[in-house]
């Protein structure tokens, strides 16, 4: 665990330092010790895919209510499932819908999705002449299956060269990269590939966590990128954002359409308004493989996980109104980091569930 807290702070310093063109970090006024010993503390673990930009979130929210500080470790949405139903922690996150098992073990835990985001193809490749692939290489749901259930391994397979033309792909090993850990990335990637390979839904499944047919593991959307950028040959799935800061290239991705789509802010959101008007109840929404040309095919919302009724008012109101914040006045920082905002129509859905959250007991929640 302090590894990870360490990687966080690494990782969130990269971060401002990236997003140095866009909102500037805010400088806080020194505390005194009593205004210091007197900060609400709130601890969430969970999900990678939306480490960039919850890191970004916490600080700039600092800034506007000083008397408050979020303490958050990217462990994955299967480990802060976990924490959340244990209560370890004030708040969950993940990329992944709770499944029966975790809603009977915790069934009073509530789903807020807070912004969409994409699980992007990224490789790391060089031509036959030596030279790197440029993202944008074209890849099939079929293809794509077929390479992590270990039926394509070489990059001039013909298949990917019938899809490539212009491209001259080299004789070389396909190193197949994939989480390690339990993730709501994973979740997403898998769910995509269940909808669209009956062969993957049959031999593998979906879930946080998978029996991988080939592939080399990585722990976190940090260790899968580390993998790709490391190892020359190498395809994974990473989150949009990791690829994007990496500088790592990445596919275009037949959608249901027949249309070849990158993953932007305009095809994620295309993804989120195909299936604006079927938000379950429990806001537990899949985006993949959405209907429509412009639709980025593996899509997906991440989801903050927190107690309809919460043990500490005091925390309970600063969390309820950091979320209502995040989706209401942090679309700036999102779109910054390649993230796309809720719409309007899932954006008021979310506030109003916000305002049924209760503490100690059956208190309504206030500072709202």
């Amino acid at each position: 665990m302090r590894y990870l807290s360490i990687v966080s702070l690494f990782l969130t310093a990269a971060i401002l330092a990236a997003c140095g063109g866009g909102a500037k970090p805010v400088s806080r006024p020194a505390q005194s010790p009593a205004a210091q010993s007197a900060t609400i503390q709130i601890t969430g673990a969970g999900a990678t895919f939306p480490f960039p930009l919850y890191s970004r979130w916490f600080y700039e929210y600092g800034a506007k209510d000083p008397s408050v500080r979020f303490n958050y470790q990217s462990i994955g949405s299967g480990g802060g499932i976990r924490q959340v139903t244990a209560k370890t922690v004030d708040f969950g996150a993940s990329d992944a819908i709770l499944n029966a098992e975790q809603r009977a073990a915790a069934p009073d835990l509530l789903m807020f999705p807070t912004v969409a985001g994409a699980d992007v193809i990224a490789y790391n490749l060089q031509d036959a002449a030596g030279q790197p692939v440029p993202g944008g290489l074209k890849l099939t749901p079929g293809v794509i299956a077929a390479i992590f259930l270990g039926e394509i391994t070489q990059w001039n397979d013909s298949r990917l060269a019938q899809l490539n033309p212009d491209v001259q792909l080299p004789a070389q090993n396909i190193v197949v990269a994939h989480r390690s850990d339990g993730s709501g990335t994973t979740f997403l990637f898998t769910s995509y590939l269940s909808q669209v390979s009956e062969a993957w839904k049959q031999k593998v499944g979906v879930g946080t966590s998978v029996e991988w047919p080939v592939g080399v593991g990585g722990k976190g959307n940090e260790g899968v990128s580390g993998v790709i950028r490391q190892q020359p040959g190498s395809l994974g799935y990473v989150e949009l954002a990791y690829a994007a800061q990496n500088k790592i290239a990445y596919a275009s991705v037949q959608n249901s359409a027949g249309a070849f789509v990158a993953p932007t802010l305009a095809s994620i959101t295309a993804a989120s308004d195909a299936f604006g008007n079927a938000l379950p109840a429990d806001m537990g929404q899949l985006l993949v493989n959405a209907p429509g040309k412009e639709s980025y095919p593996i899509s997906g919302y991440t989801f903050l996980l927190l107690y309809k009724d919460m043990a500490d008012c005091a925390k309970a109101q600063k969390l309820a109104s950091f979320v209502q914040w995040a989706i209401t006045e942090g679309d700036q920082t999102a779109t910054e980091l390649l993230y796309a905002p809720l719409g309007s129509n899932v954006e008021q859905k979310v506030v109003q569930r916000l305002k049924t959250l209760t503490c100690e007991g059956g208190k309504p929640v206030t500072g709202k």
